[in-house]
């Protein structure tokens, strides 16, 4: 479990096809505090730690991307020399700074515009339809691993919609987002109260 509070940057250095993928990743971590096994977001997705190394600050990590997992997540994610925003799983006695996230990435999003908001950025996603109905203005959305909040909703006429949010300046400083441009992809989490509230509904209808 994870709260979408980004505490790094890692960036995958080895990219290794060996049934699944192997992934190399470099990380500002002390390894003595990364427990083989333990679970890490990376840029969203929850990953299995498999193999560990370095020291601190100069550390390094492994996980295996499965076949589903890169389906799943942005196309051409998993390559040499990718930033990824990185978050260990919660302990016991936690802050929960953003919103309970799981690192189950449910679909892909595309930029589709980024405009000047006060000392901030306002980003417009285009989300899948089949996560429509589980985007709503002030919800919680989890964005390649960071949680934000929904500002407004726009359901396009394919069924899609559109949502945005607003990037301070420390938030596109300390992750990924901040180097994204128009047109590139991100993973997508919908909340996961969200989730069993449309479920709920389903079932009602």
């Amino acid at each position: 479990m994870f709260t979408g509070i980004v505490t790094a940057i890692g960036t995958i250095r080895e990219v290794r096809q060996q049934g699944d993928l192997r992934l190399v990743i470099a990380c500002p971590f002390d390894p003595a505090t990364i427990a083989m096994g333990a679970s890490i977001a990376c840029s969203g997705c929850c990953l299995t730690v498999v193999d560990k190394g370095g020291a601190a600050g100069d550390a390094w990590f492994a996980v295996d991307a499965s076949a589903e997992t890169v389906a799943r997540t942005v196309p051409g994610r998993w390559a040499e020399g990718t930033r990824l925003n990185l978050e260990p799983a919660l302990k016991l006695g936690d802050e929960l700074g953003g919103h309970i996230v799981t690192g189950h990435v449910d679909g892909v999003a595309t930029v589709a515009s980024i405009t000047p908001s006060g000392d901030s950025r306002r980003f417009a996603f285009d989300a899948p339809e089949a996560l429509a109905p589980y985007l709503a203005p002030k919800g919680s959305i989890t964005v390649d691993g960071v949680s934000l909040t929904v500002n407004e909703v726009e359901d396009l006429p394919d069924g899609t919609c559109r949502f945005s949010v607003n990037i301070i300046p420390h938030t596109g400083e300390v992750t990924t987002l901040g180097a994204l441009g128009e047109g590139q992809g991100v993973n997508l989490e919908i909340d996961v109260l969200a989730r069993y509230l449309q479920r709920m509904q389903s079932l009602r209808g």
